[in-house]
């Protein structure tokens, strides 16, 4: 039989929509991803890399035959800014009192007060980023009376890096010092440098490089080895000089735990003055100019930038830290849910639904350019062990689809024309020529196995019900990208259905096996026209008109999946755009109570989590993983990779088990994680900005590959 009917009008709303998708969005997600790539880099390079060893640890020596003698055996202060380094050192009776790794938010202000009660001036060699973190307290150092020089931007080794790194660390260490402090000082002391006598030749390449960009280094003479934390008493005699040549003290302000500096300056400060010692900061004590001057307007700002940019990467990583360790434990919790839910489940419908349904079945099958796979279709459903009809609905195909079914001379199939109106128009024809109360729809690449229908109608035994999802299987499973979606169907699809069920919040009955009842539909309009998920929309307004919606694992059917990665992104931008436009239109369900309610609180919740902003995270997740990997501990960070691979490869298996499923395809899961997972991530990032700019979405047709074969017809 074929009937034509003309198309239904669409809505003027939807026509007036863009049509044309937004692009923009992939500068806006480069931008940002770049951007938090840069942070990460600043936060692993600044944070990570470098000032892990004390300043006193023993370091590599590779000789000093280049270092110039009377350097070796002068004073603590060089400059090596011309041809012939000069010396100073401080005159007698005077100790130039040095800190060196701070400023320290805890030590700092302790070493300060104890320096104010005792009126003793004090030089402070500052690292970069620890001014940007703290610059409270590098102006207070300055405001303090103290003078202030810098200790590199990391606390790096400067003998051991490149030239180029050596000005750089130079230079933001300046910068920062000027951002915080408004000054910058020619003053420096190179991380892990000590006396004279232990310069060695790199040491001496980057002093001289440093004196050549206009800084005095500062080694020292008197070390206390407060650094070891070797106790007061010890640090207070390592620290009092032997004779009566001057001094320039090291001590340190950061680095560590430094109680026991803050203590064993409140005995040694009084103790030396006692004894005839005068302090001063290191300029002064070798009579050198003022090396602290104003910064000037392009370094202070730049400054500014500079430390404005430390604090914001530290802010942008403490949320992401706390965005990642919560995605990771709803992650878990998920996992142990969607697992509890699947074996409360298989308990449940083992036990049946009631007095069997044997009422026969009207299956609407829309067909548009369906002719790869429209004959398996419709004879796997002639091989139904359970009464059925079937109603081809041709929503205008151009390869013959309708001709093809017509020339089959099937009994108990009716072909129906449209010209072309898109899916739902067709479901809606198919469903007022329906003569059964109960209505499967199919999509027309799909194969039920015989008894499919069958399970997938028992559960209207139950008055309740008014939708039932049955089990989709992917056919063409033999490539990656096939055992990728099989994987995903029977773990991420299934799983979350079960879980649906026990909720009474399912989301969706998927068009490639769902079974209705007539009545319930036609009370709701139909199949609506507003969104491009229609089976979706469709669940969703069931669950609100009052109807539960279950899952029937039993009621399996095949499916064609894309063969390609084009069309597994075509496919999917339209699922999740139009699942987003259904969670839009029935956002109303979050203020409705009973069957509704669920839907609202549980359904889209769960959706809007799980399947919007999580994936969202994605791109975020892959660059922190790389940042790990890179900046932190890359065993560590590999054990929690492999820890949620571990759970992930569990959870797949037992959802495998549940659905005698093969546990060969697991071995790919691995590499789903480094492309179909960042295809589903991307995905979704382009469906919430098409949605966001208004865009509609035009509906795209998978292309069929015949693979399809129809299964062994019931015995009756």
């Amino acid at each position: 039989m074929t009937t034509t009917t003309r198309p239904r009008s669409r809505r003027g709303s939807r026509r007036a929509a863009p049509r044309t998708p937004l692009r923009t969005h992939w500068l806006l997600l480069t931008a940002l991803v770049l951007t938090l790539a840069a942070a990460l880099l600043l936060q692993g390079y600044t944070r990570h890399m470098y000032g892990t060893a004390a300043d006193g640890a023993a370091r590599p020596t590779d000789g000093s035959s280049a270092v110039p003698a009377d350097v070796l055996s002068g004073g603590p202060v060089v400059d090596a800014s011309g041809d012939r380094p000069r010396t100073a050192r401080p005159a007698a009776g005077t100790i130039a009192l040095t800190f060196d790794d701070g400023p320290d938010p805890r030590w700092t202000p302790q070493i300060l007060d104890v320096l104010h009660r005792n009126g003793v001036p004090a030089t402070f060699f500052v690292v970069g980023t620890q001014v940007a973190d703290h610059p409270e307290l590098a102006r207070r150092i300055i405001a303090d009376g103290h003078q202030i020089g810098i200790h590199t931007f990391t606390h790096a080794d400067l003998a051991a890096i490149a030239p180029w790194r050596r000005s750089l660390e130079l230079r933001e260490a300046q910068l920062a010092l000027a951002g915080a402090t408004g000054r910058t000082s020619a003053l420096l002391r190179p991380p892990y440098s000590s006396e004279n006598d232990a310069l060695t030749d790199g040491t001496w390449d980057a002093v001289q490089q440093a004196g050549r960009e206009g800084y005095l280094t500062v080694l020292t003479t008197l070390d206390s080895e407060d650094w070891r934390r070797p106790g007061v008493d010890r640090i207070v005699a390592g620290a009092t000089p032997k004779g009566r040549d001057g001094q320039i003290l090291l001590m340190h302000d950061a680095g560590g735990d430094r109680s026991q500096t803050v203590a064993a300056l409140e005995v040694l400060l009084p103790r030396l003055k006692a004894a005839g010692w005068k302090f001063d900061t290191v300029a002064h004590a070798v009579g050198a100019a003022d090396p602290v001057h104003p910064a000037t307007t392009a370094d202070h700002w730049q400054g500014r930038a500079l430390v404005a940019a430390l604090e914001t990467g530290d802010t942008a990583l403490s949320t992401l830290d706390a965005l990642l360790w919560a995605a990771g434990a709803l992650g878990v919790l998920r996992a142990l849910a969607l697992v509890a839910a699947a074996r409360r489940h298989k308990r449940l419908r083992s036990r049946g639904w009631g007095p069997a349904v044997t009422d026969p079945v009207s299956v609407i099958v829309p067909a548009y350019n369906e002719s790869a796979g429209i004959e398996a279709a419709v004879r796997s459903l002639l091989a139904s062990d359970h009464p059925v009809e079937v109603i081809v609905v041709d929503d205008g195909s151009t390869d013959g689809t309708a001709d093809l079914v017509e020339s089959l001379n099937l009994p108990y199939v009716r072909v129906l024309r449209q010209p072309n109106s898109g899916k739902p128009a067709a479901l809606n024809l198919g469903l007022r020529h329906a003569r059964a109360e109960l209505v499967v729809m199919v999509d027309g690449d799909t194969v039920f196995e015989p008894d499919a229908v069958r399970m997938l109608v028992q559960p209207f035994a139950d008055r309740r019900v008014g939708a039932v999802s049955g089990n989709a299987k992917v056919a063409n499973r033999g490539g990656l990208l096939g055992r990728w979606q099989h994987i995903e169907y029977v773990v991420g699809f299934n799983l979350d259905r079960r879980l649906f069920d026990l909720a009474e919040c399912m989301p969706t009955v998927p068009g490639a096996v769902g079974a209705f009842r007539r009545s319930a539909l036609l009370r709701i309009g139909g199949v609506g026209e507003a969104t491009l998920a229609e089976d979706t929309d469709l669940t969703m307004a069931l669950c609100r008109a009052g109807w539960r919606v279950v899952y029937e694992e039993r009621a399996k059917a095949w499916t064609e999946a894309p063969a390609t990665l084009g069309a597994l992104w075509r496919q999917r931008y339209r699922w999740c755009y139009g699942t987003l436009q259904a969670m839009w239109k029935h956002r109303g369900a979050l203020r409705q109570r009973g069957q509704a309610g669920k839907l609202g609180r549980r359904g889209l919740l769960y959706l809007l989590v799980f399947q919007v902003l999580l994936p969202l995270l994605g791109p975020v997740v892959d660059v922190y993983a790389l940042y790990g990997l890179v900046f932190l501990d890359p065993v560590r960070i590999t054990a929690l990779w492999a820890g949620f691979m571990a759970m992930q490869t569990a959870l797949a298996a037992y959802a495998f088990r549940l659905d005698g499923e093969r546990l060969g395809p697991l071995w790919s899961l691995p590499l789903q994680q480094f492309v179909h997972r960042q295809l589903m991530y991307l995905v979704v990032v382009q469906s919430v900005f098409t949605a966001l700019a208004g865009s509609r979405l035009r509906w795209q047709r998978m292309q069929r590959y015949g693979t399809l074969r129809v299964p062994p017809p019931a015995s009756h």
